[in-house]
């Protein structure tokens, strides 16, 4: 006999204390053999709750949100040190008041390339990541996407050559690039169903990661960067000039970055034992193994684990009896026992392939998958000409209003701190009937477009941080939902396919944002601010549109009551 605890059971229904999985057969009807398993293995996870196993596991992709914003924030506030010592497209940056109007026009190209660099490596590897963890599994994407930033970002305060430091930011936006679609589908997959708004607080890591950051280069650069009059030492040699020796701060802080990303393989690949998501092994046909998994969760959880082997095989049976009569609701294609491990390689190719096309299987699927896109592409549009360039034109329009750059710098502090209640927020606002996830999403997508408008109208000391603090607040709560509820919405087969995707178009578009957005800066920053908010407002317009049916928390396509199978 199953026992679920009243609270953590899937429908909430009090008999479910007595309910073998198999005696729910009305929760059944219509479902294909995948799905009858899938819902199986929920209310197995439901059975546990939320154990020890599923808190080391929300700790852990919460790492990998983490360095997300981490390593996206480094790069804005290392901007104007490296722009300075490298001598590349004349700086207006971190100029004293008296010459930053003179030189806010010149070109700013290069720097966007820096950006463009790591956005490339990023959209390189949500799509790589996020399909691969389809195939290969859910456990060497986890480890692997950390291992590769960690690798590179310890080496990226190496070089003191333009072209070596693009090569290696685009490698750590390529280890980067897989964490949010892979950690978030991993997530989900092994939380309990009553816990699933857990799914948007796993953001506020985010922020955590930016003040991190912010916090780190608050401490090295302005203690260990040039002065402010000095020019590169590639562009006026045998003088006094910025070089390497003296302007060791920005470095200091890509090291220490990358020791923390290491930090996190270690703890991801030693301190704890990952199991492979049951979802994936159930799809793979490897039905042995999602029991031996479930098995060591609930040794981990001390708990003991109900679901067995047989159950399974007893559905396999029920099932080829209703086939074999005509009432049979088994599809290969989705895994449903054997089918995978038993199939040529052929077979299997053609099975990845309609795994693909599940994404447009319908017209509801169809308006999905594409406003899905859309939301992701001008979201990343967004935020990363904010994250990117917010500190430039913060910098230059203090530089104006004649505040010190150690201000500046903590400043930076003060204005992504506002992120970490946004996210709890968000896990919250989702929630409430009247609003929910659609809704969430339109208005703080509205709300942060606002801000970025109103900080390209005004420029005062209390401006400059309040409507900073304003789009990060907003920014923050919009990412929330958004990555939390997307795996939500897409059923297991192509959960992280779906996830993963949608960050490769988010990632594509925030290649060419900064590309467009340097030349934009070389005008004035206000230009940039207009250009940020317009994409955003994109977003509220996608959001708007989504199907009502794939905000509910289950995912569309799939027929399980209220589950996300």
């Amino acid at each position: 006999m199953a026992e679920f605890p009243e609270s953590d059971s899937p429908t909430g229904k009090p008999d479910a204390d007595t309910e073998s999985p198999l005696d729910g057969a009305r929760d059944m009807e219509g479902l294909t053999l995948y799905e009858k398993k899938a819902l199986l293995i929920n209310r197995e996870l439901d059975g546990m709750g939320m154990g020890k196993y599923q808190w080391c596991i929300f700790i852990l992709c919460g790492f990998g949100y983490m360095l997300d914003l981490l390593w996206a924030q480094a790069f804005g506030l290392v901007a104007s040190p490296l722009q300075q010592e490298l001598g590349f497209s004349g700086s207006g940056f971190r100029c004293p008041p008296e010459r930053a109007k003179s030189l806010t026009g010149a070109p700013d190209v290069e720097l966007g390339n820096i950006f463009t660099s790591f956005s490339a490596g990023l959209c390189a590897g949500a799509f790589v990541w996020g399909v691969l963890v389809d195939i290969v599994g859910r456990r060497w994407a986890f480890n692997l996407t950390v291992l590769i930033s960690s690798i590179f970002g310890l080496c990226l305060g190496a070089p003191s050559t333009y072209n070596g430091i693009i090569v290696l930011t685009a490698f750590v936006g390529f280890g980067v690039g897989g964490n949010i679609p892979i950690d978030t589908t991993i997530t989900l997959e092994f939380l309990p169903q009553n816990r699933r708004f857990l799914l948007a607080a796993l953001s506020v890591f985010q922020p955590i990661g930016v003040v991190i950051c912010s916090a780190i280069a608050y401490g090295f650069i302005p203690n260990y960067s040039c002065a402010a009059e000095l020019q590169s030492c590639n562009t006026t040699p045998g003088e006094a000039c910025c070089g390497r020796s003296n302007n060791m701060g920005w470095r200091y802080l890509l090291f220490t970055l990358g020791a923390i990303t290491l930090f996190v393989f270690f703890a991801r690949f030693v301190l704890f034992r990952f199991q492979e998501s049951p979802k994936f092994l159930l799809y793979r046909g490897r039905d042995d193994e999602v029991i031996r998994v479930l098995q060591k969760v609930a040794a981990f959880n001390k708990r003991e684990c109900t679901l067995t082997l047989e159950q399974f095989e007893e559905l396999e049976s029920n099932d080829a009896s209703r086939e074999s009569s005509g009432t049979g609701s088994a599809q290969p294609v989705l895994g449903g026992g054997f089918e995978k491990t038993r199939a040529t390689t052929k077979q299997k190719f053609k099975m990845e392939l309609s795994r693909y096309k599940m994404l447009f299987a319908t017209s509801t699927m169809i308006r999905l998958t594409i406003l899905t896109w859309i939301t992701y592409a001008f979201d990343y549009w967004g935020f990363t000409i904010a994250g990117s360039f917010l500190p430039t034109v913060l910098a230059r329009k203090n530089a104006q209003i004649e505040i010190s750059l150690r201000t500046t710098y903590r400043n930076y502090i003060i204005i992504y701190v506002c992120g970490i209640p946004a996210v709890l927020l968000a896990a919250t606002l989702w929630r409430v009937p009247l609003l929910g996830r659609k809704y969430t999403m339109v208005i703080s997508s509205a709300l942060m477009a606002t801000s970025l408008f109103l900080f390209a109208a005004v420029n005062s000391p209390a401006s400059n941080i309040g409507f900073n603090a304003m789009e990060y607040f907003f920014q923050s709560l919009f990412n929330a939902v958004l990555y939390g509820w997307t795996p939500e919405a897409f059923p297991a087969p192509v959960r992280g396919t779906a996830a993963g995707v949608a960050s490769f178009w988010g990632r594509l578009a925030s290649i060419v944002a900064p590309l467009v957005a340097a030349h934009l800066l070389s005008r004035g920053p206000n230009d940039v601010l207009y250009l940020a908010g317009g994409g955003v407002l994109v977003c509220t317009v996608a959001t708007a549109l989504l199907p009502s049916r794939a905000m509910t928390g289950k995912a569309v396509g799939g027929k399980g009551k209220g589950q996300s199978l």
